[in-house]
């Protein structure tokens, strides 16, 4: 069986990287790797899949930036393509980027079936562009795989037939866990300065956030406040960098003494960072789920979360752009906050081996030698 894999942004390497590793020991999947090159650049790109190992991709799509309707146009142009030479027997994509729903369109339009990894997510918030494309990517998907059991409840609740909804654990998770020891040896907090849970992390990159002149204002009033009580570590997304410069606010920030604005940094690098936090704050889906299994606290700065189970778990606090709500929050952390944080269901570092035997079972029944590992069905 001929599977096509999707990557684009970051976000996606970190996915794909297991499930890449998983194939190798289900010889029946022949799998190709495709980068749509929606995030290009060496920091954001290259990096990654050299630190994570992931295989040099089969074909490289090189579409670049762009609004979304341009980049999700130039993507599915150059894939249609790929789908017409390779004529693969399914098409897996991972997340909800503008990569994942482009070529799940070109893919079920020409008649492969769909595997979504990380399916059913839901924010309830239509005005992000990732909902959107999380809530399209599922309504033409085959075969869905979850994180969580609010997903499933949600694919179930939009009509999906619950036997083709495996709940498999986190794949993201996978990598992190794989990683951990690895990224512990980064010298990034000595040469940063940083003492062990000494310091936050601040990451924006949400159009809702950065785009909006009183909201970024209301943000740095927060920030502000916490970098005079510890240093606050600032990874700038590109887009983040030129709103604050387009917006007037780059010479505030810099007048801020704890406030440390670093480049974008690897992977291993920035778990580092997250690892060693005393707090996250984040506007970031991923970092909610990585600050979990490090049992750092996190504040998401949003009024909604598509991964409600970081919340259940007692790491993650949804506190929005208020800066009096986002300071109370901060305020009100216990020092041993992280001791009690719970560990969601299968977030266990093998969900990526699940996925393989899954679709091994689905699409070559009896040809797999291994025995599926355990996961679960809808409730």
């Amino acid at each position: 069986m001929k599977i096509v894999n999707i990557v684009g942004a970051r976000p996606n390497f970190m996915k794909i990287a297991p499930i890449m590793e998983a194939y190798r020991s289900v010889p029946e999947l022949t799998p190709i790797l495709v980068h749509t090159g929606q995030h290009y650049d060496e920091r954001m790109s290259d990096l990654f899949f050299r630190q994570l190992g992931i295989p040099r991709p089969d074909i490289n799509l090189g579409v670049g930036s762009g609004s979304h309707a341009t980049q999700t146009a130039e993507i599915m142009k150059a894939f249609e393509r790929v789908v017409l030479e390779e004529e693969p027997d399914a098409l897996l994509v991972v997340g909800d980027v503008n990569s994942t729903i482009a070529c799940g369109l070109v893919a079920v339009k020409l008649g492969v079936p769909l595997i979504h990894v990380e399916a059913g997510l839901r924010s309830g918030d239509r005005s992000m562009p990732e909902e959107i494309n999380r809530i399209l990517t599922d309504a033409i998907t085959d075969l869905f795989f979850c994180t969580e059991q609010g997903a499933i409840d949600n694919l179930v609740r939009e009509g999906h037939d619950p036997s083709r909804i495996h709940f498999v654990g986190n794949v993201m998770i996978d990598t992190l866990l794989k990683n951990l020891d690895r990224a512990r040896q980064s010298t990034i907090l000595d040469d940063l300065s940083l003492d062990e849970r000494g310091y936050a992390v601040l990451t924006l990159h949400r159009p809702s956030n950065v785009d909006n002149h009183a909201t970024l204002t209301g943000l740095l009033d927060s920030v502000e406040e916490i970098q005079r009580d510890l240093p606050v570590v600032f990874p700038i997304h590109p887009r983040t960098r030129a709103r604050l410069a387009e917006n007037g606010l780059g010479a505030r920030m810099e007048a801020m003494p704890g406030l440390r604005v670093i480049d974008p940094v690897g992977y291993l690098d920035f778990l580092r960072i997250l690892a060693g936090a005393r707090v996250v704050l984040t506007d970031s889906g991923g970092i909610q789920e990585e600050t979990t299994i490090l049992k750092v606290p996190c504040l998401t700065l949003r009024e909604n979360t598509e991964r409600p189970i970081t919340v259940q778990a007692g790491s993650n606090q949804i506190v929005g752009t208020c800066p009096e709500r986002i300071l109370q929050a901060y305020r009100s952390l216990p020092a041993d906050s992280g001791s009690t944080c719970g560990t969601p269901p299968l977030w266990d570092g093998s969900a990526a081996t699940r996925i393989v035997r899954i679709i091994a079972d689905t699409y070559c029944p009896g040809s797999a030698e291994a025995e599926p590992a355990a996961a679960s069905k809808p409730s």
